[in-house]
């Protein structure tokens, strides 16, 4: 594709965990981790200031294990760690391609990433560095959506850039399920909240709503959808405050 402006400055790209699955059924795929960083490498080379959340739904979910008999906040703690296993992952791969990276996490593992401080956050971002946020909120029963919405808020981004897999936006119902799901190619934050879309928690949505925070859900299988976002072509689902 040839080089364009850019319509955002800072975003923050939220994937889930299961997008480092690739073809796998667990775990993480190196190669599709490699194919994440391309993409990021190409937002990066325009001059865009990257932050990242990834999940880590493709290890585990805190709340699927806490049905099993382990305690919540326990279980909860386990998926952060998850998280944090996610972004080295992609730190290394986004390394190898030449994008400077840093891992903050929400908890302390000093040996192999920084503590977050917002404003060392923020001043790597300004030094041209992608900072993936990793460990969520640091807080158990609270999602990795919620940790987005914050993190975008803390080092004001322009957008939130939300990743999914074999979705290219949101729909009325699951389309992998239903062939007659209606695409919307724009809505309110109130409409996720009373169509009960599926998106985004609630409390993420809220704190999205209350910044006036746009999101736009595309497909991160699809090669330069996130450069065309950024460029401000129009792409997926425009999700904002009205």
């Amino acid at each position: 594709m040839t080089a364009g402006p850019t319509k955002y400055h800072r975003v923050l790209l939220k994937l889930s965990g299961e997008a480092l699955l690739g073809d796998q059924p667990f775990g993480i795929s190196p190669k599709y981790v490699g194919y994440l960083a391309e993409e990021i490498r190409k937002v990066h080379q325009e001059g865009v200031q990257i932050g990242v959340v990834v999940g880590g739904g493709n290890f585990m979910r805190g709340a699927a294990v806490a049905e099993h008999g382990i305690e919540r906040a326990t279980a909860d703690y386990m998926g952060m760690l998850a998280m944090v296993i996610n972004a080295l992952a992609l730190r290394s791969q986004l390394e190898a391609v030449g994008v400077p990276t840093r891992v903050q996490t929400a908890l302390a593992v000093n040996e192999v990433a920084e503590p977050y401080i917002r404003l060392k956050a923020i001043s790597h971002l300004e030094k041209g560095r992608v900072v993936i946020f990793a460990a969520g909120t640091g807080n158990p029963f609270f999602t990795s959506d919620t940790a987005a919405a914050l993190r975008s808020a803390e080092i004001d981004a322009d957008v939130i850039l939300m990743g999914k897999n074999k979705v290219d936006g949101v729909y009325s119902s699951d389309p992998r399920i239903n062939k007659d799901a209606t695409k919307y190619d724009d809505l309110m934050y109130r409409d996720l909240l009373e169509k009960r879309l599926g998106v985004m928690d609630a409390t993420a949505a809220a704190l999205a709503e209350d910044r006036k925070m746009p999101i736009i859900v595309f497909n991160v299988d699809e090669k330069d959808a996130m450069l065309r976002a950024v460029r401000g072509e129009h792409v997926g689902t425009l999700v904002h405050a009205g």
